[in-house]
């Protein structure tokens, strides 16, 4: 009797499983929940790490653009003052920044912005841009558009009209040569659209004025320059995005 309770005794206690021996579940479910913290905080990490390399880059570039929109806005316009193309109070002319100080942060802002949609928005189409991606052919496309501004105040035309369909051709000339993608005519034509337009409610509310206005209270060129502009400074943005993609793989 005793033997038999000794061997109950013994087969009771052999069937309890240590829950910290290897081979039970609740430790294998234990490793298992441990593992995924150490995933999970190594993601968290990881993730954290690449925002901020993200931020990073994204912060350079957008200062790269502005710097460029604001210093091409400076040059640019002076040329077109000293062409009396357009006309601002008297103390601008004596002193740089007296009135007009806002224009090269206005169109270092608006580059910025347009230089960091156009990769963006190449991304969201699921169409990358590889037509003439290097740094060679971004400076030939900045004095192109260099070019045609120095065309708009230097040719002279019979009338404004001819002038107008003149750069025209010549904006698209710059958008096929150097872009030839639907996303780059797209912000093109809604960068001038929009550029127009507010440049007509300056003119509108007196804030400067164009000579020899022909397009309500501008000239009918101006557009076209900003749809080149717009071209010039997006093929900028993609350079500086695609030089962030591809520095990890320099080595």
């Amino acid at each position: 009797m005793s033997r038999l309770e000794n061997h109950c005794w013994t087969c009771s206690c052999a069937s309890r499983v240590d829950p910290t021996e290897p081979s039970s579940p609740a430790a294998n479910w234990l490793k298992a929940k441990e593992m995924m913290s150490i995933i999970t905080s190594v993601l968290t990490t990881a993730y954290g790490s690449l925002h901020h390399v993200r931020t990073a880059n994204l912060l350079r570039r957008g200062l790269v653009l502005f710097t460029v929109g604001a210093f091409l806005a400076l040059v640019l316009n002076l040329l077109q003052i000293q062409r009396n193309v357009t006309l601002f109070p008297e103390e601008v002319m004596t002193t740089l920044f007296s009135s007009a100080w806002w224009i090269p942060p206005c169109c270092g802002t608006g580059a910025a912005v347009i230089g960091l949609l156009y990769p963006c928005l190449d991304s969201h189409l699921g169409e990358p841009h590889k037509f003439k991606r290097e740094w060679a052919s971004v400076m030939r496309c900045i004095a192109v558009f260099v070019g045609i501004n120095h065309a708009s105040v230097k040719l002279d035309f019979d009338n404004n009209v001819q002038l107008s369909l003149t750069l025209a051709a010549l904006s698209l000339g710059l958008w096929w040569t150097f872009d030839r993608s639907r996303s780059g005519f797209g912000l093109g034509v809604t960068t001038a659209f929009l550029a127009t337009a507010f440049t007509q409610l300056l003119v509108y509310n007196g804030v400067y004025q164009y000579t020899s206005p022909d397009f309500l209270y501008v000239r009918s060129w101006l557009p076209c320059i900003f749809f080149s502009g717009g071209v010039t400074v997006g093929n900028i943005g993609r350079q500086l995005a695609m030089g962030c993609v591809e520095k990890p793989h320099n080595d």
